[in-house]
């Protein structure tokens, strides 16, 4: 029979309780025949197929409980397991103070597997305890990717995902699969999806504030120039290449632009 997969990896989810580890397995499309099922030993697992660079990854997710007398689960499963996922809460300081003691857990015993940072409850932001900028500092200390995401609003889940998958596959021989995923901002997608159903002139009646109407003129402004930059090279690309070829007949056939026969 032939595999519903191509590649089959193993990940680990990791953090401190209550940081939101069930909220991400529960937004992740089941990919198995059984349901989710939490075991009595304190870990919960869940399969899910992506799609990356047109090769189907099924990832086996396992969610261990971030209690401390389940630190001898995080050994025995983190041996076998191709990515990490850290997780804490932007709204709990703790559990980004906490993220020091399971990256050297992960180290001792998986040293070398790719790591992705997420910072969970992007919906909670008005309750923020820790900086984007921060989080980013820290990834990039400790050689990781950084995401902020939201089960709520089903944000930035799937491309932390996608980016930890291409990650594993790039350390295991897997050169070619090797193209970034641009995650785009809330922001951006926000004022995309504004400026798509209005234009800059009825941005002014929208309803909204003054510094956010000058922003999506800005963005809208913006985004026309690149638009019409591009048509407008492509014209004259087009332009060009017809005058070439023109030019390369009569040169060919010895035709003075007088004596063409129309």
């Amino acid at each position: 029979m032939a595999k519903e997969y191509d590649y089959l990896l193993k990940v680990l989810l990791v953090g401190d309780s209550d940081v939101g580890k069930q909220e991400i397995l529960s937004g992740l499309d089941d990919g198995s025949t059984e349901s989710p099922f939490c075991s009595g030993s304190g870990t919960a697992h869940k399969t899910t197929t992506i799609l990356l660079d047109g090769k189907r990854v099924k990832l086996q997710i396992w969610d261990t409980s971030g209690q401390g007398r389940f630190c001898t689960i995080i050994r025995s499963y983190s041996r076998g397991a191709q990515g990490i996922i850290l997780v804490y809460d932007i709204t709990n300081k703790w559990s980004f103070d906490g993220l020091n003691r399971w990256l050297k857990e992960v180290e001792e015993h998986a040293p070398g597997v790719p790591k992705v940072l997420v910072g969970n409850r992007l919906h909670l932001a008005f309750k923020r305890q820790v900086a984007a900028k921060q989080a980013e500092l820290y990834a990039s200390r400790n050689k990781m990717a950084c995401f902020e995401i939201s089960p709520l609003c089903d944000f930035n889940i799937r491309e932390s995902f996608c980016e930890l998958a291409r990650m594993a596959l790039h350390r295991n021989g897997m050169e070619r699969i090797w193209r970034t995923n641009k995650v785009l901002s809330l922001q951006e997608l926000c004022c995309r999806s504004i400026c798509r159903r209005t234009n800059v002139y009825t941005i002014d009646s929208l309803p909204l504030p003054p510094s956010v109407k000058s922003y999506l003129r800005s963005y809208a402004l913006t985004s026309s120039q690149c638009l019409n930059t591009v048509l407008n090279n492509s014209a004259s690309i087009a332009k060009n290449l017809k005058c070439k070829t023109a030019t390369s007949y009569h040169l060919k056939h010895n035709v003075r632009n007088g004596c063409v026969i129309s």
